[in-house]
């Protein structure tokens, strides 16, 4: 749990938590410990995570929930339930594999805010989200699915963000015309550049793009949304 943030939930004053277990394995992760469900995984118990959130409810505006990829959790409409109890309003990270779950969340006014990621194009996918060995059919599944989900933010039901982490040598101009045209029109998108650390997953051939070239990453996005930022 991050207790305190400025940045995550916009204009929001909010604490983060982060879920642990995830269903991509990108290589420029920095949550890399949260990707697998295991022993090495600190666990916050949910009635600290409650008690703090009660003491900080006439501080505090909002919750963002992180990960990992949350909506694989079981339990979670009954925990953002809670959290809502208290007073807080609600951002959910994901990367849109779960359509179903993200759009019945919205759909009973559990979530304020939504920031889905948007890997790469569908070619390449596995690789940027780590999916190299998994069979071509369920490949063509998950990226059916965040496409249902981009679909779905389109229709401006829940306030939005979309960001893509843009990392040189795996993304290429094209890519990122590619993810623009795909959400035309959409209310935010934000651009991320990869940043090196000691938690990434794996750092072998990856590098961040410098700022000229983000600069002109982004003038080839205002052609399809026009409000893109970069952000960092």
């Amino acid at each position: 749990m991050q207790k305190t943030t400025l940045l995550d939930f916009p204009g929001k004053m909010a604490a983060i938590v982060f879920t642990g277990g995830c269903n991509f394995a990108c290589p420029y992760c920095h949550n890399s410990e949260l990707i697998s469900w295991g022993d090495d995984v600190p666990l916050m118990a949910e009635d600290e995570v409650f008690a703090y959130l009660n003491k900080r409810k006439n501080v505090l505006e909002g919750l963002v929930i992180s990960g990992g990829e949350p909506t694989l959790q079981r339990g979670l409409e009954d925990f953002i339930r809670r959290v809502r109890d208290l007073g807080y309003l609600i951002k959910l990270d994901t990367n849109g594999t779960t359509p179903k779950v993200l759009m019945d969340l919205c759909g009973k006014g559990l979530i304020d805010y939504v920031a889905m990621d948007v890997k790469g194009l569908d070619s390449l996918c596995p690789r940027i989200c780590g999916l190299t060995k998994l069979d071509p059919a369920a490949q063509n599944v998950l990226q059916a699915n965040m496409q249902e989900s981009i679909d779905y933010l389109l229709t401006g039901r829940v306030a939005y963000e979309f960001r893509t982490t843009l990392v040189q040598g795996l993304h290429t101009a094209a890519d990122v015309e590619g993810i623009a045209a795909r959400i035309r029109g959409a209310s935010a998108y934000f651009l991320q550049n990869y940043r090196e650390s000691e938690t990434v997953l794996c750092k072998d051939g990856l590098s961040p793009f410098s700022r000229e070239q983000l600069e002109q990453f982004l003038a080839i996005v205002k052609k399809y949304v026009p409000v893109a930022q970069i952000r960092g």
